[in-house]
């Protein structure tokens, strides 16, 4: 399965016009935080209607995407936040943590960028679940739009049986083999949940508990997940 082809593009979903919202310069350079912050805006209020993400975390749920995330890289945005938030980790924990170059999405060979990837999705869709509600209709809108955006028979599938699941954050930890990947699952999941829902707040915090995540690696996570949010 190419999970990272087919997260990329969700994320990149809506790109050309969230770019053409946005006074930041396109050529701002990947490890540049700030110019990635100039770069993006919010995405929500049905702004990426008909794409399949707008439906996996529709305006229905009150959600607001991290612009950080949709546009630059799609994906590789988001390892750039991950990477900032456990860099700025290792270093305000000297003598106490690994302090080995983290191996975020955006920094990996193929073949670990795709299982990073199957993490982070998976991670995605347990969050557009976390307050309880995808009915048969929207589950069958999003197959169609998975299907336009990837005609691998074995990755809609795997998406269906996701979607499927009865809701596990252990389940969904359990995918995390890396920090840094657990890292990148609970910021992706943290960037669309609305944490002022009940369900959707407690969902999230038993993630990071599941996800085993040092207290002051979330507390960084936070930290840079509200700085993208108030980009």
């Amino acid at each position: 399965m190419n999970t990272k082809a087919l997260l990329d593009q969700l994320l990149k979903t809506g790109s050309d016009l969230m770019q053409k919202n946005t006074s930041g310069p396109a050529s701002s350079k990947q490890s540049d935080i700030s110019s990635v912050s100039s770069l993006l805006s919010g995405f929500g209020g049905g702004a990426l209607s008909g794409g399949a993400l707008a439906l996996l975390l529709g305006s229905k749920k009150g959600r607001s995407l991290g612009g950080k995330v949709i546009t630059y890289g799609g994906l590789a945005a988001l390892g750039v936040l991950a990477y900032k938030a456990y860099g700025n980790w290792q270093q305000q924990n000297k003598g106490t943590v690994d302090q080995h170059e983290p191996q975020t999405v955006d920094r990996l060979p193929a073949p670990e960028a795709e299982l990073h990837s199957n993490a982070i999705l998976k991670a995605l869709i347990g969050a557009a679940k976390a307050d309880g509600h995808i009915d048969q209709q929207e589950r069958e809108l999003i197959d169609s739009e998975i299907a336009k955006l990837t005609s691998d028979f074995s990755l809609q599938r795997w998406f269906e049986q996701e979607l499927a699941k009865a809701l596990d954050p252990a389940d969904i930890a359990s995918a995390a083999t890396t920090e840094e990947m657990a890292a990148e699952m609970y910021l992706a999941s943290l960037l669309v949940i609305n944490e002022q829902n009940y369900m959707e707040g407690a969902y999230l915090q038993e993630l990071a508990r599941q996800l085993k995540l040092p207290v002051e690696l979330k507390a960084e996570l936070d930290f840079q997940a509200k700085q993208a949010l108030a980009a």
